[in-house]
């Protein structure tokens, strides 16, 4: 299997480029075209319930956390990825204001250095907990995230900050990256303080897009936290929005919040790549939540190239997740475990019958899910 999918267009420009490389020439004045690229990845919810905190308890030592055990499998693919963004569906307000899980989340600080370690270098931090602690969880969340070097969009400690688009640079290629949440569980926003989280606003949405495309990105990526909880169909709101964003400008589409995988599709590009696509849902990455379908995640993946002021997508890749819950080195774990294969479970040992069968079937479901608007991604190989 091809570690990623090139369209016609690309390999056109791959095969001219290389050509060009090895031909012989008297005048060395003539400048060889350089060719970027890069490799993005992006993780689902990274979510945080009470059980999840508990397991992670470092007895000997007051308020610590050990969640590094929750990435061993699935790290590696991040660090073999240029730039890995995920969705931080919690908070972290500090001890005072209590751990807790569902319905309002507050989590340890250490969730997020284990997520720094794994090898997460961006974070989506507007869903419908992004205000589970008011505007001071907010504030605390984004000073945390900013103390571990974290990039991050989509809640802001200001109007400027919310008015500053996230351009980064990966090896060359110029990311703009945007994020928008449906609402807030109901947890009214401070007047005078609407800069704290950006809600799908199709005006701002529209407005925010054009703001990016004056500072001449490569692609613009826009994230959305939308949809119906479980259901493993965008919904018609998801679709209009989807359809807006990509006639303003958008080349890359993320989406989640149903907490299940939801399939991905292609579209024509409208502003610098010649295809685009959407992936209506990327899932839990982790969570407490253990329902058919809630316990599956995936780790997307998706290849740029750049020549010049052209930009084309390489190829898209996915690596269907499962979580595990369980005994684990000795002690109640939660652990993602790439699940590449049907019978990818027969690579760890420590899983019991019950948990083979029903990774088994998580990655049949994730297959049929992903792929059921399109089969142009290809399973990601093991490590």
């Amino acid at each position: 299997m091809p570690i990623f999918m090139l369209n016609s267009t690309f390999f056109a420009l791959l095969f001219s480029i290389l050509l060009f490389f090895n031909l012989p020439t008297k005048n060395k004045s003539i400048k060889k075209d350089k060719l970027d690229v890069v490799s993005i990845t992006f993780i689902g919810d990274l979510m945080c319930h009470a059980p999840q905190f508990e397991a992670a308890i470092v007895p000997e030592v007051k308020d610590s956390f050990n969640f590094e055990v929750c990435y061993t499998y699935v790290k590696d693919y991040f660090n073999k990825s240029d730039f890995t963004i995920g969705n931080l569906e919690t908070v972290t307000a500090g001890s005072k204001e209590r751990y807790t899980g569902y319905p309002a989340f507050n989590t340890p600080f250490d969730y997020l250095c284990a997520l720094k370690n794994a090898g997460i270098d961006f974070l989506i931090t507007s869903n419908n907990h992004s205000l589970d602690r008011g505007k001071r969880g907010v504030l605390s969340t984004i000073d945390s995230i900013k103390s571990l070097n974290f990039g991050y969009t989509g809640t802001f400690n200001s109007n400027r900050d919310r008015d500053s688009i996230r351009i980064v640079d990966v090896k060359g290629v110029k990311l703009a990256i945007l994020a928008y949440s449906y609402g807030t569980n109901g947890n009214n926003i401070p007047k005078g303080h609407e800069y704290l989280i950006n809600l799908i606003d199709t005006n701002l949405v529209k407005n925010d897009i054009a703001k990016a495309k004056t500072q001449t990105p490569d692609i613009i990526l826009t994230y959305f936290h939308f949809g119906d909880e479980y259901k493993q169909e965008p919904n018609s709101f998801q679709k209009l929005i989807v359809k807006k964003v990509i006639s303003y400008g958008a080349d890359i589409i993320i989406g989640s919040h149903p907490h299940v995988l939801e399939p991905i599709a292609y579209f024509k590009g409208t502003n610098n790549l010649d295809s685009g696509f959407v992936a209506y849902s990327l899932g839990n990455f982790i969570s407490n939540q253990r329902r058919r379908y809630t316990d599956s995640g995936v780790i997307l993946k998706f290849t740029l190239a750049k020549s010049k002021n052209s930009v084309f997508l390489g190829g898209v890749e996915y690596m269907p997740t499962w979580v595990f819950k369980g005994i684990y080195n000795e002690k109640l774990s939660y652990v993602v475990l790439p699940n590449y294969s049907p019978n990818a479970f027969e690579e760890y040992p420590f899983l019991n019958s019950d948990d083979k069968q029903k990774m088994k079937e998580s990655f049949d479901d994730s297959y049929k899910i992903l792929n059921k608007y399109s089969s142009k991604h290809t399973v990601i190989k093991k490590n």
